[in-house]
């Protein structure tokens, strides 16, 4: 892929923590609009393909996760972390100069999922869903008084980020993830089997959008054997869930007779799945192994690096580098971009792979007919402002969260710094009637 480059800035600051706070619900009026554009200090060149521009449109916005955005252009980003009291911020460019110099604070619950769809704006907590009415101009109505729609979603130390997605049959699909890493028996490499954790975590339950007060008990278990999905999203061209699963971590600590430090580091891949209703991707009995290029039974249950894994479980449609932690998946149906990008799949990766020495970037997975059409590709490149084979400093920005725009420009979050990029192509010229965000 050519790159080109463009210079935009960026502010240095300390790590976010990711932990939450309790939730509580007060009935406090919303954060009155503030400025939240500052000038920053330190450049960044971010590498882009060609034709591609970026722009840094807000900065100081907290523990930034998964952002919505709505068909006037107004955007919506959960906060994993209370800033001023709030989990939610609602961001505007008042005078349409192509920067953020408005926002409205309002949720006192911090999370990760933000959806929006018919005319609502759907959110998590780490522990429950809730959502919000929007008038005809996008707007929350009432802010003070979200509608709980499910509560007592497992919530643990770990991997508690709650992401959601909402079908076109009045459906929300939320990830519970497992806060076990391979289900192993504490202080030890033995497999728990069969895995407990399995009957309330490691997968996607669906609930109604329309129900108040649903509880766990109330959802259904939709896909099973993943370890944490915290990018997912709703594929319009083929009515179908994709997810991203975060894979497990090291092998070599309990298994060394099968396992290398190095093999850790390569181990497993990330993947991306379409799953339906009863599918099962395998956590934790089994792993994708990128390098064989196949489903290998977890050591944990007897498994030797080389034997092969369960033929019932589905296989990954894409599989990416161990590790890069992909937290982030948009379907892109937009006309702003060239063809070969229309349908495909944008990745945010929050992380990175040692041996190859990359991360902290947004690929893409080209699609043809509702199928990945070739190998993903790096797209933006360079989020972490650092040689990271050799690096001098601190990583400056972790992309999280992915959003469309109603001019068919797409949004990144990093949580790191809360920085908000936009991307935009060229050749779109400026009053051009683009295809509006499909949520």
């Amino acid at each position: 892929m050519t790159n080109s480059f463009f210079r935009i800035a960026c502010l240095m600051a300390s790590l976010v923590a990711l932990d939450s706070q309790a939730e509580t619900h007060h009935g406090k009026h919303p954060k009155a609009l503030a400025r939240t554009i500052k000038k920053a200090d330190t450049p960044l060149e971010l590498k882009l393909p060609a034709g591609f521009s970026g722009t840094m449109v807000a900065q100081d916005l907290g523990a930034a996760r998964h952002i919505a955005i709505t068909k006037t252009g107004d955007i919506y980003v959960k906060l994993a972390k209370l800033k001023d009291g709030k989990g939610i911020y609602r961001l505007r460019d008042t005078d349409k100069d192509g920067l953020i110099d408005e926002k409205t604070g309002f949720g006192d619950y911090p999370g990760t999922g933000i959806f929006i769809k018919n005319g609502y704006l759907y959110t998590s907590s780490n522990s429950g869903i809730y959502r919000y009415k929007l008038n005809d101009s996008q707007e929350v109505t009432n802010p003070d008084q979200p509608e709980l729609l499910v509560s007592g979603l497992r919530e643990k130390d770990r991997d508690k980020s709650k992401s959601i997605a909402v079908d076109n049959q009045g459906n929300i699909y939320v990830n519970i993830a497992s806060d076990n890493d391979a289900c192993r028996e504490a202080g030890t490499g033995k497999g728990m089997m069969p895995c407990p954790l399995l009957d309330s975590a490691a997968g996607i339950w669906r609930f109604k959008t329309d129900v108040a007060n649903q509880t766990f008990a109330s959802g259904t278990r939709y896909a099973t054997g993943l370890k944490n999905v915290v990018g997912l999203d709703w594929n319009p061209k083929t009515n179908s869930l994709f997810v991203l699963q975060h894979g497990r971590g090291k092998f070599d600590d309990f298994y060394p007779q099968y396992y290398t430090p190095q093999q850790s580091a390569e181990l497993p891949a990330e993947t991306m799945y379409e799953v339906h209703q009863g599918d099962d991707a395998g956590w934790p009995y089994i792993y994708y192994d990128p390098i064989q290029k196949k489903k290998i039974l977890a050591p944990e249950y007897g498994g030797d690096g080389k034997k092969t894994g369960s033929a019932k479980t589905i296989n990954p449609a894409v599989a990416f580098p161990a590790h890069m932690a992909p937290n982030g998946l948009l379907f892109y149906t937009g006309t702003a971009f060239p063809e070969r990008y229309r349908n495909g799949a944008f990745v945010a990766f929050h992380s990175q792979n040692q041996p190859i020495h990359k991360g902290y970037l947004v690929g893409f997975v080209p699609f043809k007919n509702g199928k990945p059409a070739g190998p993903w590709e790096i797209f933006a490149d360079n989020f972490s402002g650092i040689d990271l084979e050799k690096p001098s400093g601190p990583v400056q920005h972790r992309p999280c969260g992915l959003a469309q725009g109603p001019d068919g420009s797409i949004y990144v979050t990093d949580d790191l710094n809360g920085t908000l990029f936009r991307i935009s192509y060229k050749s779109a010229s400026k009053g051009q009637k683009m295809t509006a965000s499909k949520k």
